[in-house]
């Protein structure tokens, strides 16, 4: 068992009066390639980080369900299972994820309805584009599925969190965050339809030919549920609709003379961001990974001129990463803030690193956090049974 989930076992104990059944955890995420293409039903090519979400959980005789943060001051977020889709703060995530899996069919125990004692902590950043929120959801999904002896596969919990995620938080999500958590495996990045969920395992290769991948977190905080999200995902509806097409996914190259303006922009990015996502999984399958660079750094120009949800702060940072040696440089995320991803080789990590924090303090900008992620496995049960001590 790990140290952190041993801490959060005993912060279980501490708050509850005995053990958990379990702990589970679930990791962030980030996008090699494919951004804003997962709510356009298109191709995205995520990976696992090696930072996590975890959850101790236990069962209850009654219908009340709490949960406690072992980070956060206070007492804990209370509730019952017929409330639970009017959750709000950072609880929604967790409880709304909990109402769409009893939506979707998880059994009951005891004779009836079970609550649930729910304590969670985790090292995946807030706000920076990491998905730290997904890492909740598929944390606590896993958890009470796991032991309520529910059959429910992993794409049916995926869909869960990213019901809550739409239906109680109010953020118009696609499907991407919560299907890396739940079905990447080490090492490889997960190529996933996002309509029909079919996704293969595209090894990354990073480490064998002296590269890694940095999340730069430029500590400007994005909200998706502010309404700059939520517009550009109505820009990518109505350019649909006026192409007759059932999702930007379907939509051609030359379609895009028949959309005008802010659509025509916004189509295009999506239009240009699939067939990069292709060509990426080409270069990785050919061993290649060092040149999926450019592909990176042609998405952010993208993602910033057409797509319009960079902000000077993440410019700063590409800018900067390619030029002391990065490969390949991008926003991830929904945009507005949170970090930037930079391809790089091992040796110069350290050199970017220190270049992209100098040029947040010239700018005025926030001083950035570097970190370098490697790629992980998705949600799992913990090694530890109750009555373990560490």
């Amino acid at each position: 068992m790990s140290a952190a989930a041993a801490e959060l076992a005993q912060a279980f104990r501490d708050a509850v009066g005995h053990d958990p059944e379990g702990v589970f955890a679930a990791p962030g995420r980030v996008n090699l390639i494919g951004e804003h293409t997962d709510h356009n039903e298109g191709h995205v090519l995520p990976f696992a980080i090696d930072r996590h979400c975890r959850v101790a959980a236990g069962r209850r005789a009654d219908d009340v369900v709490t949960i406690r943060s072992a980070q956060e001051p206070g007492g804990p977020v209370e509730t019952t299972l017929d409330a639970l889709h009017r959750a709000t703060g950072w609880s929604a995530y967790a409880l709304g994820t909990l109402w769409a899996l009893r939506e979707a069919g998880l059994p009951g125990d005891r004779g009836g309805d079970t609550g649930w004692d729910l304590v969670v902590a985790g090292d995946v950043p807030l706000g920076s584009g990491l998905s730290s929120s997904a890492a909740l959801e598929c944390a606590v999904a896993l958890a009470v599925t796991d032991l309520s002896g529910s059959d429910l596969d992993r794409h049916t919990l995926a869909r869960a969190g990213r019901r809550a995620e739409n239906d109680v938080v109010g953020a118009p999500v696609g499907i991407m965050d919560q299907a890396a958590s739940l079905l990447c495996r080490d090492g490889a990045a997960l190529l996933l339809d996002c309509r029909t969920l079919e996704g293969q395992d595209v090894a990354l290769g990073l480490d064998e030919v002296g590269l890694v991948t940095l999340v730069v977190d430029t500590r400007v905080r994005h909200d998706l549920t502010d309404g700059g999200y939520a517009d550009r995902r109505a820009s990518c509806v109505a350019a649909a609709e006026a192409l007759g097409v059932p999702a930007l996914r379907d939509a051609t190259p030359e379609m895009l003379d028949r959309l005008e303006g802010t659509e025509r922009k916004r189509a295009r990015h999506v239009v240009t961001e699939q067939a990069r996502v292709h060509r990426v999984v080409e270069l990785l399958r050919a061993g290649r990974p060092a040149d999926v660079g450019p592909e990176l750094t042609a998405s952010h120009a993208s993602l910033r001129d057409d797509f319009e949800v960079s902000v000077p702060a993440l410019d700063a940072v590409v800018e900067t990463a390619l030029a002391h040696g990065a490969l390949g440089a991008r926003l991830v995320g929904g945009g507005f803030g949170g970090s930037a991803l930079v391809l790089a080789p091992a040796r110069t990590a350290e050199e970017i690193g220190e270049a992209v924090v100098r040029r947040a303090a010239d700018d005025g900008h926030p001083e950035p956090v570097v970190r370098e992620v490697h790629p992980a496995g998705g949600a799992r049960r913990e090694p530890w049974t109750p009555g373990e001590r560490h």
